[in-house]
């Protein structure tokens, strides 16, 4: 019982310490009265290759970073939780694969914030778990649908029509990431137990077959 909480509290560690580094910059950027939104993504140019790597650290208000804190606590608990040994090369993975690709496909705007990694994390957890075909990583798969199956919609420009804010370039980066990055590492991590092979019975040939 002390190990698993003690595994339970290591998988929440890290993303609690992520949110908590995102509000130490927001509050930061805020107390100094800075605008940094030129750290975000800003597609095709050199400029805003930078982003890449430091786009999701950047919010622009307390109502946008806390709408991605949950969300990040809760992936990015699973993702340590159930995939912890592989946890620490699947973000890096996931997060430059969501920048590269906002970086190619997105409107000429500075792109902010971690929703992205949001959907790498949800649609990893959701097609690892389907490729692996293990039960409790399926049942991931499933908390993944009943969480965030509604916000499919902003991976599409619909979303646009709705708030020109959002960056429904950078959600479906992040989902393409995700299947990307859980289809790179589908063979690493908690596998399916083999099932044992049934015994072969030896069968005792009667006199009348012996030569």
């Amino acid at each position: 019982m002390q190990i698993e909480t003690k595994r339970l509290l290591y998988a929440f560690f890290f993303p609690a310490l992520f949110v908590f580094v995102l509000w130490l910059i927001l509050l930061l950027e805020k107390g100094l009265v800075a605008d940094w939104h030129r750290w975000g993504i800003y597609p095709r140019t050199v400029e805003g290759l930078w982003g890449i790597f430091t786009g999701p650290l950047i919010h622009s208000s307390v109502r946008h970073l806390f709408s991605n804190s949950v969300p990040l606590l809760i992936l990015g608990w699973c993702l340590f939780y159930f995939y912890k040994e592989i946890g620490f090369s699947v973000m890096p993975v996931v997060w430059v694969l969501y920048g590269l690709l906002t970086w190619f496909i997105g409107r000429e705007s500075w792109h902010i914030g971690a929703s992205g990694l949001v959907y790498a994390l949800s649609f990893f957890l959701f097609f690892s778990g389907i490729f692996r075909r293990y039960i409790p990583l399926m049942a991931v798969s499933l908390l993944m649908v009943f969480l965030y199956g509604s916000t499919v919609w902003n991976m599409f420009p619909i979303a646009e029509l709705v708030d020109p804010s959002v960056s429904w370039e950078g959600h479906l980066s992040g989902a393409v990431s995700g299947l990307i990055g859980a289809v790179i590492f589908r063979k690493y991590g908690p596998q399916k137990p083999l099932e044992p092979e049934p015994e072969e019975e030896e069968e005792e040939l009667d006199d009348s077959w012996q030569s």
